[in-house]
């Protein structure tokens, strides 16, 4: 007989506390990122790590939004697929963190930013303490039903752009009703950065991961691994391999 182990609390951290912010391309993560900076700038110590390709746009917007101290905004060049480095081999992310607490401790927490990716990606235990899974509106309504490790298991998941929603035909409470359903019982915010409600709610989640990290009682949780996906061929119409992902976290072109 197998029984569930339970994750127990820890003694309390003495380093930054790591939050993973996923979700597929276009979904808003990078304003999300600019509107906490903007709300809790003033009573946390911040920085930022962001994961790109082969640019460093996401952190270029980021520096240009004025948000923070533009040398407390690092990027990351995956160079592969944005999961390959949040996921599989978190080296780069790590350093990037651990420079940031070096130059300027003590922070209080950093933002990791994972390039646009598909609804499987998440990030490993090893590199975050708490992720956000972020959708948004303009996706579509049915997103939120489709599943996957990062809706159904992330510490948060975010519904973005609900002002939206009037504008591109999609019912936003029966969205966040799915994502809820989706999530068995795991909270759920629809955000718009013109609600001021959604916004507190959000910051308010925040600070209370925070406050159980400190003081020890917070443990991190791994979503589950990737699950399998398809990559195209652009170069061979009809082509491409799957994606596979096993639970030590490591990954095979099928």
């Amino acid at each position: 007989m197998t029984t569930d182990l339970v994750p127990t609390p820890t003694a309390a951290p003495t380093r930054a506390f790591r939050l993973g912010i996923a979700g597929p391309v276009g979904t808003g993560k990078s304003s999300l990122i600019a509107l906490l900076c903007r709300e809790l700038s003033a009573e946390l110590a911040l920085g930022v790590v962001t994961n790109d390709i082969y640019t460093d746009e996401d952190a270029r917007f980021l520096r240009s939004a004025g948000v923070l101290d533009p040398q407390r905004i690092r990027a990351v060049e995956t160079g592969a697929c944005p999961h390959t480095a949040i996921r599989d081999d978190v080296t780069a992310n790590l350093l990037a963190v651990e420079d940031l607490e070096a130059d300027f401790a003590p922070l209080d927490m950093v933002l990791v930013e994972s390039g646009g990716d598909n609804l499987t990606a998440t990030f490993s235990p090893a590199l975050v303490d708490a992720q956000i899974f972020v959708l948004d509106v303009a996706g579509g309504g049915d997103v939120a039903r489709k599943g996957g490790p990062g809706i159904g298991r992330a510490d948060l998941l975010v519904v973005n752009k609900t002002d939206l929603g009037p504008y591109v035909g999609v019912d936003v409470e029966q969205m966040v009703a799915d994502a809820s359903a989706a999530r068995d019982g795991r909270p759920v915010i629809g955000l718009s950065r013109t609600d001021r409600p959604s916004i507190e709610a959000l910051t308010g989640w925040l600070r209370g991961v925070l406050a159980g990290f400190r003081s020890g009682g917070h443990v991190a949780v791994d979503p589950g691994p990737m699950a399998p996906h398809f990559h195209a061929d652009e170069d061979h119409p009809g082509g491409g391999y799957v994606h596979a992902h096993d639970d030590a976290g490591s990954h095979t072109h099928g």
